[in-house]
Formats: structure tokens, sequence, C-alpha cells
């Protein structure tokens, strides 16, 4: 199967090494070189790919994806920072009948992180003594502040029930690929809960086994935690 990288920074150049292990070869690569107005988005360029993988920045992001979804390209997205207008790009994949995986984080181990800290949640929030905070640090060159990861982590607590103020912090330095830590603290005890990433490997992996899953004709728009634990059967 012939894959897109729409971004070939360091996540893209990991998505290529590691493309051939989930039956993908590149087939096209977009960057600011050769798309820095989008003049790449053309039908003669995405006439083979059967995916596409999009790892841009926050400012581009829904301009892409919404190009993307007109070529009919079934796509997954591991930028963040461009939330606000998912509502508008969900839309627009649903309309061209064609595929897309979103998530502010494709490592298999932060989604299963995800469920441990709402499960948590679950159980403190009728717990009044514990109060909660959650916080991150990345790489100096992370953009976006708190990140969408700890954003998300922080949005499964509420919807778990914990309504109490979460206090919420974010670092930026150096290389760290990144480090998310919530926790709960009484009087009597404090809970840590925490996951650290070793490498960018782990995200570049996510996103290709969710170009493998869209690959095969799935269609309509999907967080990539409803299709790692099946919690939103998909359509065809």
């Amino acid at each position: 199967m012939k894959l897109a990288l729409v971004g070939y920074g360091k996540m893209g150049r990991i998505i290529e090494s590691l493309a051939p292990e989930y039956g993908f070869e590149t087939g096209l690569k977009l960057d600011v070189n050769n798309n820095a107005a989008g003049e790449g988005f053309t039908a003669a360029n995405f006439k083979d790919i059967q995916a596409a993988i999009e790892f841009t920045a926050p400012e581009a992001a829904a301009a892409n994806l919404v190009r993307l979804a007109e070529l009919g390209v079934p796509t997954v997205t591991g930028t963040t920072g461009w939330f606000s207008h998912l509502e508008e790009v969900k839309a627009c994949y649903e309309r061209n009948h064609t595929g897309l995986v979103y998530s502010p984080n494709f490592s298999i181990g932060v989604n299963v992180f995800q469920r441990i800290v709402a499960e948590a949640a679950r159980w403190l929030h009728q717990q009044p003594d514990y109060d909660a905070w959650a916080w991150e640090i990345h790489h100096g060159a992370k953009k976006d502040a708190p990140s969408g990861t700890l954003l998300k982590l922080v949005d499964g607590m509420r919807q778990a029930g914990y309504e109490r103020k979460i206090d919420v912090a974010s670092n930026r330095a150096g290389t760290i690929a990144g480090t998310h830590e919530i926790g709960f603290d009484s009087p009597a005890d404090t809970i840590t809960l925490r996951h650290t990433a070793r490498s960018r490997e782990g995200f570049a992996r996510g996103a290709l086994w969710a170009a493998r899953w869209l690959a095969g004709g799935r269609k309509g728009c999907y967080d990539f935690s409803e299709i790692l634990f099946n919690t939103n059967p998909p359509r065809r």
C-alpha cells in the first residue's frame, strides 16, 4: 500500500522508517519545500495513495485535513492544537465519504493510561478529601501548552465525575519526548499516576496502526481510542 506523509519532520521520518512493518511504502512526501501554499494537494499526487498521515503544525492542520478529505484520502492526523475546528473537519470527511482517525496522542500506552486515570477519578470523586493535579513536560519545540494529551486526560476525569478543581501545569524544555502525570492528594496519602514516553516511536507506531486500519476501506471519523478499544464499531 502507498502512504502519503503530510509533514516530513522528525515524526514523518520515523513513520517512513517503520512503514514497511505495517505494509506501506512511502509514495508521497509533502513539506514546506513542495507544499508551502497547499500546492501539493492534487488529484495526480494522490492518485495511487491508500492512506495519508498528517503531522504538521496547529495552524496548518485543519486546512490540510479539509484538502485531504476533498481528495477522498483516508487520513490519520496526530497534529495537536487544532481541535477547535474538529466538527468542521469531521463534517468534511463525512461529506466526502472517506475516513479520518484523530487523536492528541497515538501512543497505545497513553491511551491505556487515559483509561486508568479516568477510573481513578471515578472512584475518587466521591472522596472530598482528595484534591487533584495534572502536569506534563515536553520538548522545547512543542508549541501547544498544555498539550492536547493533558487536556484529554483532564476531560476524561471530568466525564468520570470528578468536578472539583484540577490544578493544571505544563513545562517545555530540552528534548523530552513527553511525560504526563496525574495526582490525587489527601491528608492521609498521595496517589501518583505517570506515563513517560521514551521516544516518538510509540506515536509513529500508533499512527501507522490506524492508517492500516483505515486503508481497509473504513469510512467515518474516529478518535484513536474508539478503534483501539472498539468502543465505536467501524462502518464500511
